[in-house]
């Protein structure tokens, strides 16, 4: 009965820290979306003389918003 125990407590153990894993997995994903949304939105609302001043065309904010998310 006691080795029984003991495998449970590895058991839970191993599931707490999986449960862990989805969870800060989960959260870096919701923090990654939130910097992409702010730099999208902040792209999208300058206009496109100021975007030529950047370097930069419409077509290129989702791709640079994306970029900005993943660097952080």
């Amino acid at each position: 009965m006691a080795y029984v125990t003991n495998t449970n407590t590895v058991a839970t153990a191993t599931e707490a820290r999986g449960l862990t894993a989805l969870f800060m997995a989960v959260a870096e994903k919701w923090r990654q979306y939130r910097v992409y949304r702010t730099t999208f939105s902040e792209l999208m609302s300058l206009s496109d003389r100021e975007l030529a001043d950047l370097g930069m065309s419409r077509s290129m904010i989702r791709r640079v918003a994306i970029e900005a998310s993943r660097e952080h």
